[in-house]
């Protein structure tokens, strides 16, 4: 998996030792419903669209690049749908991180979902009732991107 110039200037500095990184997540749902999704190269797990902002990046910029990178699909924002903190995770090379994840609910305006960097192994659009094996996490940032309203998840809110 790539690193961004930021964290592994970071990597220089700490080594593996955890680091606290914003994250971005994509539910992109298209007008069949069904979700666009990533079977991850580094672990095979199939998992969200997602990625790390870089400085001087906003959110939503960080999530229509991230998903374009990935998947080839042009997207814009809709809504934010979840905010919480993953648990720790340790890469195949023992980096470990713990992202803050903004997770937004988007749409496709263009593209074809393909693979379309190193960081996967396919991608595609699954229906709701057919979908590979996901994390649990995902699982729940689906659910709350098709809830309805406007207000967002955030984990630990009273």
């Amino acid at each position: 998996m790539p690193i961004s110039p930021y964290v592994k200037s970071l990597r220089a500095d700490l080594g593996s030792r955890l680091l606290l990184l914003p994250g971005v997540s994509a539910v992109v749902l298209d007008a069949a419903g069904r979700v666009l999704l990533g079977q991850r190269s580094d672990d095979g797990s199939w998992e969200l669209i997602a990625g790390s902002m870089d400085p001087g990046e906003q959110p939503a910029e960080t999530v229509v690049r991230e998903v374009y990178e990935e998947t080839a699909v042009h997207v814009v924002t809709e809504r934010i749908t979840s905010v919480f903190t993953h648990p720790p995770y340790t890469y195949p090379n023992g980096d470990r991180c713990e992202y803050v994840d903004i997770t937004f609910r988007c749409r496709p305006v263009g593209g074809e979902a393909r693979v379309n960097d190193d960081e996967s192994l396919q991608v595609g659009w699954y229906a709701l009732d057919a979908l590979p094996p996901v994390t649990e996490l995902s699982r729940r940032r689906i659910e709350t991107a098709l809830t309805p309203g406007e207000a967002a998840w955030f984990a630990g809110q009273p």
